[in-house]
């Protein structure tokens, strides 16, 4: 299934289709610099508290590529408008979920927009990534922990059927997912490929840019 078409450009709301890419440690700079441009409420809405720069340096510092999956909306000037966090870890270590599957792992997945790319579906489109990346890893349990007050978590788990259990300000929620198929095999690569082609394009388009500036003709403008 393609991507819905709507907007990924952080300097207006004008419709253009938001394409999830996958991240590798090329991108940890990037990732810091999103993560650290957070208020203090997205922060706490993130992290469950009000992580300083120096805590959140250490944690993408920490991202294990090789282990997680890293997903992220880039917009025309390769800034990070959104990062999905999908941490994959055995079922062992969250005994409330060791009776929900068979399977050896489960996986935890943590959102973050930017304040200006609110209101896009960027932080629907990471989670759908992150459930058909499951699938294809093999996992079939997807689980969200957040504060109750996390409307926008909260609106994803409800939109994705999610089973959620509050409990003492915080909220749990689970989804079951099917197993993996050609099908959802095909539509993670085609997802991947398309990413990655939007983000060379705005590469060379912001590299072609910096370097007409340096023109006369462009300075004389």
């Amino acid at each position: 299934m393609m991507p819905d078409t709507i907007t990924a450009s952080s300097s207006g709301k004008s419709r253009s289709a938001v394409r999830v890419k996958e991240l590798s440690e090329r991108d940890r700079r990037r990732l810091l610099m999103h993560f650290l441009a957070l208020d203090d409420s997205d922060r706490l809405l993130r992290f469950g508290t009000v992580l300083p720069d120096e805590l959140i340096t250490r944690y993408v510092q920490r991202l294990d590529f090789s282990r997680d999956a890293v997903f992220g909306v880039y917009d025309d000037n390769l800034r990070l408008l959104g990062v999905g966090h999908l941490a994959f870890t055995p079922k062992e270590a969250s005994p409330t979920l060791t009776n929900a599957t068979l399977k050896a792992r489960i996986a935890e997945f943590g959102v973050s927009v930017a304040s200006s790319a609110r209101g896009m579906g960027i932080g629907s489109k990471l989670f759908e990534r992150a459930a058909i990346h499951c699938r294809n890893e093999d996992v079939d349990t997807l689980y969200m922990h957040c504060l109750s007050s996390n409307q926008t978590m909260i609106h994803i788990a409800y939109k994705a059927g999610m089973e959620i259990h509050r409990e003492y300000g915080e909220a749990d929620a689970y989804l079951k997912l099917g197993p993996a198929s050609p099908g959802t095999m095909l539509a993670e690569a085609v997802e991947e490929q398309f990413a990655f082609l939007d983000y060379g394009v705005k590469a060379n388009t912001k590299a072609a840019l910096k370097w007409l500036r340096k023109l006369p003709s462009w300075k004389n403008k």
